[in-house]
C-alpha cells in the first residue's frame, strides 16, 4: 500500500505558476511510476503528466505541453509538477498517482486544488 499527499494548490492569477509536490509513504517509492491527473468541475479526470522510476522518461498530456513540468526526487519519495503560464482552464483539482507502469496506476492521493484567476 502507497498512500500519497499532494500540497501545493492555490489561488493564481493567469500567466503565475504553482508547484505542487506530492510525498509518498513508501520506501519503495522508485519503483513506481508517478503520475498527476486533474479533474474540473463537471468533468471527467484527465491524464496530465507522467515520470518513470528513474525520472529518465516523461509523457505530457497536449493540453499542457511546454508549460508543466513533472520531476521526481527519490531521496525525497517526492514527486512534483511545476506549472508555468497558468490559464483558466487549468483550475481544477489535481491528483498525484503511483502504478507500474502508464496508463495504469494503483494508488491515489486526496488531491489539490489549483484555482486561476482570468
Amino acid at each position: 500500500q502507497v498512500q500519497l499527499a499532494e500540497s501545493g494548490g492555490g489561488l493564481v492569477q493567469a500567466g503565475g505558476s504553482l508547484r505542487l509536490s506530492c510525498v509518498a509513504s513508501r520506501r519503495s517509492f522508485t519503483s513506481y511510476t508517478m503520475g498527476w491527473f486533474r479533474q474540473a468541475p463537471g468533468k471527467e479526470r484527465e491524464f496530465v503528466a507522467t515520470v518513470t522510476w528513474s525520472g529518465g522518461s516523461t509523457r505530457y498530456a497536449d493540453s499542457v505541453k511546454g508549460r508543466f513540468t513533472i520531476s521526481r526526487d527519490n531521496a525525497k519519495n517526492t514527486v512534483y509538477l511545476q506549472m508555468n503560464s497558468l490559464k483558466p482552464e487549468d483550475t481544477a483539482v489535481y491528483y498525484c498517482a503511483a502504478g507500474r507502469a502508464y496508463p495504469n496506476y494503483d494508488y491515489w492521493g486526496q488531491g489539490t486544488q489549483v484555482t486561476v484567476s482570468s
